[in-house]
């Protein structure tokens, strides 16, 4: 039990490093839910790999600088969109 979360660790923080991918996203990918990999890639990863931890710090922390224009980009879609259908 113990390798297998250390392994998943691990391949959840390459995923999200590689691909540049949000905590939801590789939750998304990987079938299970955004807390757990939150868990593994900032509590568990920290002790395994802390090289890989570094790496996935940064893209959490650029992810976290940039959520709130994702998310005035999914309004303004969402309001065009009912714009042209309405």
């Amino acid at each position: 039990m113990k390798r297998d979360r250390r392994e998943r660790s691990c391949l959840y923080g390459r995923y999200m490093v590689q691909n540049g991918a949000t905590v939801r996203e590789a939750a998304h990918f990987f079938g299970t839910s955004k807390s757990t990999v939150h868990k593994l890639v900032t509590g568990r990863l920290k002790q395994i790999d802390p090289t890989l931890y570094a790496q996935v710090r940064a893209v959490l922390d650029t992810n976290k600088a940039e959520r709130h224009i994702r998310g005035g980009q999914a309004t303004r879609e969402k309001y065009l969109h009912e714009r042209r259908e309405g």
